[in-house]
């Protein structure tokens, strides 16, 4: 009973061990290009690309395995002549929009750019109309 109880501990310990990933990063995930300003063009692309890993961090700012493969796809599409929208679009096909921090009015988006509107419209008409009700029973007291 006891050697099943160590041998089903251990192998909840080594489970995690295991999944570490020992493929080495990609060429690119650490290493800048060579001309400054394909680098500056590929630094600000990865500013505004989410890592799907900690989707609290961009890209440019994460240790994830894959923000350093996302960062590579990036240098290497820079590099070959490709633009940054272009890199962009091909993210969001292949992520989806939640990917870019910088979100494209679309059908499934416009809800969120036009509802918050509707709402701060709603509440001013609400707030005045009570302060113009309040205001006529103040006079008449």
């Amino acid at each position: 009973m006891l050697r099943a109880l160590l041998a089903a501990l251990l192998a909840l310990i080594a489970v995690p061990l295991l999944a570490q990933s020992n493929v080495p990063p990609a060429p690119y995930a650490y290493t800048q290009l060579d001309d400054p300003r394909l680098e500056a063009e590929a630094h600000d692309l990865m500013l505004t690309i989410r890592c799907l890993q900690c989707q609290s961090q961009s890209i440019a700012d994460s240790d994830a395995p894959i923000a350093g493969d996302m960062r590579h796809q990036i240098r290497t599409r820079i590099a070959a002549g490709e633009s940054p929208e272009a890199i962009r679009a091909w993210l969001i096909a292949r992520y989806g929009d939640y990917i870019s921090y910088e979100p494209q009015i679309s059908s499934t988006t416009w809800p969120l750019f036009v509802l918050p509107v509707i709402l701060l419209l709603a509440a001013g008409t609400i707030l005045l109309r009570r302060f113009r009700g309040n205001a006529g029973k103040g006079d008449a007291a």
